[in-house]
């Protein structure tokens, strides 16, 4: 049995992976804006300290780091997905991004637990749809196979309105 034998079980692993990895990214500006909107509610902030830690640290980081490895071990099996198209060198530029979009929650984690933050509810609303918008573009990208600038600008397009709606909103602290 050669190691191609196991390609799809690898495949599963890195699906797996990156649905955990999203989990967090879509969950963990959430919990900073409950941290941010309660500050007052110092019992509350400490109970969301630990949910925003082991939601980083226990999923999150583990996901990402099995995400990328699968991936890369996928691309080291079949190095043809890298010929063609450029749609899989679009994937892997989103992927660096929201890699760096991850990293970044954990700088604002660390704010936050130490209590040296400036960031709002609000911004952190906004920032939850970073990983909606790079997770339609990779998305469209692997089920089309295709890198296409048309969906890729319309995709930021309609994410930037977005975000910038969610900015405008009254805070809820206000």
């Amino acid at each position: 049995m050669s190691i191609m034998d196991y390609y799809l079980w690898i495949v599963v692993f890195h699906i797996m992976a990156v649905m955990s990895w999203m989990a967090m990214l879509f969950y963990q500006p959430r919990l900073y804006v409950y941290h941010t909107e309660n500050k007052s509610k110092l019992e509350f902030v400490e109970v969301i300290k630990i949910q925003e830690y082991k939601m980083y640290k226990y999923i999150g980081l583990p996901a990402m780091w099995g995400a990328v490895l699968s991936g890369l071990w996928m691309l080291y099996l079949r190095p043809d997905l890298l010929e063609g198209d450029i749609w899989m060198y679009a994937k892997i530029s989103v992927v660096l991004v929201l890699m760096a979009y991850s990293f970044s929650l954990e700088h604002y984690r660390v704010q936050l637990e130490r209590g040296d933050y400036s960031k709002s509810g609000n911004f952190f609303r906004a920032y939850n749809e970073v990983p909606t918008v790079l997770a339609l573009l990779i998305v469209g990208y692997v089920i089309t196979k295709t890198f296409s600038i048309i969906f890729t600008l319309i995709t930021l397009a309609i994410g930037a309105f977005v975000i910038y709606r969610v900015m405008k909103q009254i805070p809820k602290d206000a």
